[in-house]
């Protein structure tokens, strides 16, 4: 893929469903630049978790086209490979099996790529080191809080170490405070690891901490606006202020997962 072309494109995306008769995408165009934290808004109903979930393959336009990392979806015929691959998802509720610890459930998307135990182990605490999780490896999910079990679904996402993260509500199911760390969170993610974040929210305080903010309403993007961070007026010397910035929010970011869930 060149540098010019976005990591996710759609162009035309149609969807119903009920044999037809339901409406849920009416021609959706979407470009996502490499590297852009992208938050999709709108009513329920509007069709953004729809268009999220065709855009992870786990279901298929009925029109147009979608491009990822310069791969038409359509075309694929691993789709399991490349879910595991190329894109990580974060859902509502963090579905998380009870029954193993946070190691064991940040593992599970190596389980079937013929990964080592010990590098599945090793992989598995250092993903859970990066979200805040370090120490707690063998908690289970009953012995953690709302706040960090969507943080080990963060970790099992990232398993893989997919270039995008697709997230649904990832907020949905948490009070405010943790709601802000996972926030928090996903933008450490995106400015160490360039990741692409696509999320669907709800909820315009969660998307202002977006790059850029897309609307949706009754199948169809109808309008976008820019989230806080680029509001904000540009520096007389931008490579100082960007620097102190970016360090002034890490440090506030790090602050605020220090509070505990």
């Amino acid at each position: 893929m060149s540098d010019a072309e976005p990591a996710i494109q759609v162009r035309g995306v149609t969807k119903t469903y009920d044999r037809g008769l339901i409406p849920a995408l009416n021609g959706v165009d979407l470009d996502v630049a490499r590297g852009e934290f992208v938050a999709i808004t709108g009513r329920s109903g509007c069709g953004k978790s729809t268009l999220l979930h065709l855009i992870a393959a786990l279901d298929r336009p009925d029109g147009g086209t979608i491009r990822v990392n310069g791969r038409d979806l359509a075309a694929e015929h691993d789709l399991s490979r490349y879910r595991a691959r190329e894109v990580g998802l974060i859902f509502q509720l963090h579905n998380l099996l009870m029954t193993l610890n946070a190691s064991e459930n940040a593992q599970i998307p190596m389980f079937e790529l013929g990964i080592s135990a010990r590098e599945r182990r090793g992989r598995a605490e250092r993903l859970l080191d990066l979200v805040g999780l370090a120490g707690k490896e063998r908690y289970r999910p009953t012995e953690l809080s709302g706040g960090e079990r969507q943080r080990v679904a963060v970790a099992r996402a990232l398993a893989m170490e997919p270039p995008i993260l697709l997230a649904d509500e990832p907020t949905g199911n948490l009070d405010s405070a943790a709601g802000r760390r996972v926030m928090a969170l996903l933008q450490d993610l995106r400015e160490q690891r360039g990741l692409t974040i696509v999320m669907v929210t709800h909820d315009p305080d969660v998307a202002e901490h977006a790059d850029r903010i897309v609307r949706m309403l009754d199948g169809r993007v109808v309008g976008e606006e820019r989230g806080l961070v680029e509001n904000r007026p540009p520096a007389t010397d931008n490579r100082q202020q960007t620097t102190e910035a970016g360090a002034d929010r890490g440090a506030a970011r790090k602050a605020a997962r220090a509070e505990g869930d």
